[in-house]
């Protein structure tokens, strides 16, 4: 299986504008998409300047809670509609959003927390504005993510991604027993069955296959099918749901948890190795994997023997 192209430029400490002593919690993407403007804050605050990062979205689409935290605000402000959340000293906004959350609520991270309008100016359909401050500081949102610093990708890089992502949708000649393509690209981290559960320390069933991956990293579906669900639970965090009909005889259901994100919804047909959403580390996880299922004729499967 070709390894994943993930593309990440570290952080300098003596980058032009960034403090030294910043040191950035992590996060996940608020919403899947390209950064289509980035962190270009102004060298005095009273000055123009873009205080934020422009995500490339559609509109209606789900917006996430980046970090854990309670919601500060949500609603209008001068005329367009804002979610703030408070996460101790830092404060994230989100807009244009419409809130499905309270001033008060408290929210996890990859918990939804509104869906994406049209109405701020990115040259495409729809795009979330993100914002971060550390008290009256501003700082690049996307410091937050994996660690490290993202930075805006290049459009030679992109046509690398999609090379790499149409690759994948080649994957079948590489189908396990079973037909299936591994849905990441990763040691197995966890198997099925019996473990000792890294979080609360109580022996308990493992219901699916833990693949390490790093976070913002693809996943694609494991076989053809139709989507079923898409929603966040506390334990599995982002859960997507997809129906494969028939395969082999047998009726193949497959899920895919702790994603940062998804880049099709329920109703959405995916063709086997199509990009599907990224490695995340939302719910009940302790670090960036994908946590895969399977069920035959209605029954839990252990995924690994059925993979290449």
């Amino acid at each position: 299986m070709k390894k994943i192209l993930v593309i990440f430029i570290g952080l300098m400490v003596g980058m032009v504008g960034v403090t030294p002593a910043w040191a950035a919690p992590s996060a996940v993407a608020p919403v899947m998409g390209d950064v289509v403007r980035g962190f270009d804050p102004p060298d005095q605050p009273w000055l123009a300047g873009h205080r934020g990062v422009d995500i490339a979205g559609t509109t209606g689409q789900t917006v996430v809670a980046a970090m854990d935290g309670a919601v500060s605000f949500a609603g209008m402000v001068a005329g367009r509609p804002v979610v703030s959340i408070r996460h101790g000293t830092l404060t994230t906004t989100y807009e244009p959003v419409q809130p499905i959350v309270s001033a008060g609520e408290t929210v996890r991270a990859g918990q939804p927390i509104g869906t994406l309008l049209a109405g701020h100016p990115c040259g495409g359909e729809a795009c979330l504005h993100w914002g971060l401050k550390e008290g009256d500081t501003y700082r690049d949102p996307l410091s937050l993510l994996g660690g490290g610093r993202i930075r805006l990708i290049t459009a030679e890089a992109m046509d690398t991604v999609r090379a790499h992502a149409a690759a994948m949708e080649q994957m079948a000649g590489h189908a396990g027993s079973a037909g299936l393509v591994s849905p990441a690209t990763g040691a197995v981290s966890s198997p099925f069955g019996m473990r000792l559960h890294p979080i609360d320390g109580t022996w308990k069933f493992h219901d699916g296959m833990d693949i390490a991956a790093s976070c913002g990293s693809p996943i694609v579906a494991a076989a053809a099918g139709t989507v079923t669900e898409s929603f966040y639970s506390s334990g599995y965090g982002n859960r997507l749901v997809i129906n494969h009909g028939i395969v082999d005889g047998h009726q193949l259901t497959t899920a895919y948890n702790h994603a940062q994100g998804y880049a099709v919804s329920v109703g959405d047909q995916a063709n086997q190795g199509q990009l599907i959403g990224s490695v995340g580390t939302t719910g009940a996880s302790t670090g960036c994997h994908l946590h895969f299922q399977v069920w035959l004729d209605g029954t839990l499967t252990d995924p690994q023997p059925l993979l290449p």
